[in-house]
């Protein structure tokens, strides 16, 4: 019986540690989309360069934020941000934005990727 209890004990204690591992990557995965989106106005890639992601098939920082603002690509709201199942350093942030003035119906999905020791957005 004690064996019992202290495996529940033990299995309770791992879902929260868990539980708040995520819940520290989520808001600073959310937080990295609100910081970038608050700064995009700048164009400045001084203060947006090291928010973005690096490597793969991401464009330059100049190149990113030029296509976001000749869209006014701005956001709205986060609906929602959750550990990436496939990789536990990469969070998928559900956001509303707006283009060119519209609110999107649907929410665009952001990749938000822990690298260099911090949270960065991948567009």
């Amino acid at each position: 019986m004690r064996s019992a209890r202290a495996w529940g004990l033990g299995l309770a204690l791992a879902t929260l540690a868990c539980s708040s591992s995520e819940t520290r990557k989520t808001e600073a995965a959310r937080s990295t989309v609100r910081a970038f989106f608050s700064a995009l106005p700048s164009a400045d890639c001084g203060t947006l360069g090291p928010m973005l992601a690096t490597g793969g098939s991401a464009k330059p920082c100049e190149d990113t934020v030029r296509e976001l603002l000749e869209h006014r690509i701005e956001l709205v709201d986060i609906v929602s941000a959750q550990v990436d199942g496939r990789t536990p350093d990469a969070v998928l942030v559900q956001a509303r934005v707006a283009r060119d003035g519209a609110v999107r119906e649907e929410p665009f999905i952001l990749r938000v990727e822990q690298q260099g020791g911090g949270w960065k957005l991948r567009l």
